[in-house]
């Protein structure tokens, strides 16, 4: 039997109105936002290089290259992986962040000159109320600012993403006026963003919904429209996958979640959510590399995977529990991986290229020193299940390979 037959899927029971669009597009902030953690490390150029084919790998359609107007470090990271992407003709499209201003601008377009790429300038500035009271920012001088930097991008031959900071905590009127102004001073592409991670999914979708309707509609333009998520609440992938429900086209994120705070939504969650979802292009796109490429985020930034993180962490799919283990074994004693894969998640592992552990702990049966003795070729003879089994009773931890071992040696 197919295995998506013995599943009943409410996820696919979309109240009326509500569905996805698609294709969804995803952008990769984890080389530039994500390192605005303070906890991160800057990875090498190498380091960047190796996640930039991973991305690639991956099929994530863009990716931001960096903040060049950041200083020499930053135009020298730029350009090398702008170099690479040349070079190795790759698909993933690129965009850099600039503060709207021409000292921000100007390296992109010194960079796009250097290498040959065609680099999107995202362009972005405070919005909010609480934002504009802080800095002493009038309206008039928000306005022309993003007609100033816009018209300077255009001017030198970028393609623009023009990026309100702290949109869901910004007035409409304020919202339609900066939005309108960058459209018509020629911007192609609008973020909207949750820069202290305040949005919910329905404001999430209430504000897209606001943006497309009252100035992306009337604008009469082709405009892409991109939302920026932070997880301060916890709620990063749950307001992407509403702002898509709304009609934007493409979501950031950062792999693990590296970013400011808490940080951005988490953008290998998105590939996995999108993938089972079935939206394309994700449906038919190969994700078994997700683990490599958040392992050498992971590696290059210092910041370690919990081992309780969604897929990708050392638990996702492991289990030590009796019940769990029992019916994943039955499962592939039915010699159906597929099936062992999902009875006990709601993941499916290989389709990540990984497959279930099963441990011996506390919490386990015997059916559990049974499999993992016969995954490992060990006769499992009455006297060394039933020593291996009050240890693990005894135990207030998972056993580890080595004190299963200890077990096996004195059974022998």
């Amino acid at each position: 039997m197919n295995t998506s037959d013995l599943i009943y899927d409410w996820n696919k029971n979309f109240p009326p109105g509500i569905a996805f669009p698609g294709p969804v597009l995803l952008n990769d902030e984890s080389l530039r936002d994500g390192l605005q953690s303070p906890s991160v490390r800057d990875p090498s150029i190498p380091e960047k290089i190796e996640i930039l084919h991973l991305m690639e790998a991956l099929g994530i359609n863009a990716l931001d290259l960096g903040l060049p107007g950041a200083g020499q470090r930053a135009i020298e990271a730029v350009t090398a992986l702008a170099r690479e992407m040349v070079t190795h003709k790759m698909k993933i499209q690129a965009n850099c962040a600039a503060r709207t201003h021409e000292n921000d601008i100007r390296p992109i377009a010194e960079i796009v000159q250097k290498t040959g790429l065609k680099i999107e300038a995202a362009t972005f500035i405070g919005s909010s109320p609480i934002r504009r009271f802080t800095e002493g920012w009038t309206d008039d001088f928000l306005l022309k600012t993003t007609e100033k930097a816009i018209k300077y991008a255009v001017s030198l031959g970028l393609d623009v993403m023009y990026v309100t900071e702290d949109t869901s905590r910004c007035d409409p009127e304020t919202v339609k006026k900066l939005y309108a102004t960058a459209i018509e001073c020629g911007a192609r592409a609008i973020c909207v963003c949750d820069t202290a991670g305040h949005a919910t999914p329905m404001g999430a979708l209430s504000l897209v919904r606001f943006v497309i309707e009252q100035v992306v509609k009337p604008s009469g333009e082709k405009i892409r429209v991109d939302w920026h998520g932070h997880s301060d609440r916890g709620l990063a992938i749950a307001n992407s996958m509403a702002a898509v429900i709304a009609g934007a086209n493409c979501v950031h994120g950062c792999a693990i979640g590296l970013g400011e705070r808490v940080g951005n939504t988490q953008i290998d969650q998105m590939l996995v959510n999108l993938k089972l979802m079935g939206i394309p292009p994700w449906d038919e796109q190969d994700l078994t590399k997700l683990k490599q490429y958040c392992q050498a985020v992971s590696r290059a930034t210092g910041v370690p995977i919990p081992a309780n993180y969604p897929v990708v962490g050392d638990d996702a799919f492991r289990t030590a529990t009796g019940v769990h283990a029992a019916a994943i074994i039955k499962a592939y004693h039915k010699k159906d991986t597929i099936l062992a894969n999902t009875v006990y998640s709601g993941v499916p592992s290989h389709v990540f290229g990984m497959d279930q552990v099963i441990d011996i702990g506390p919490m386990s049966g015997k059916s559990n020193v049974l499999w993992w003795l016969e995954r490992r070729g060990i006769p499992a003879t009455d006297d060394l299940v039933d020593r291996i089994y009050a240890r693990a009773k005894q135990s207030d931890h998972t056993l580890s390979e080595a004190e299963i071992l200890e077990c096996v040696q004195v059974v022998r």
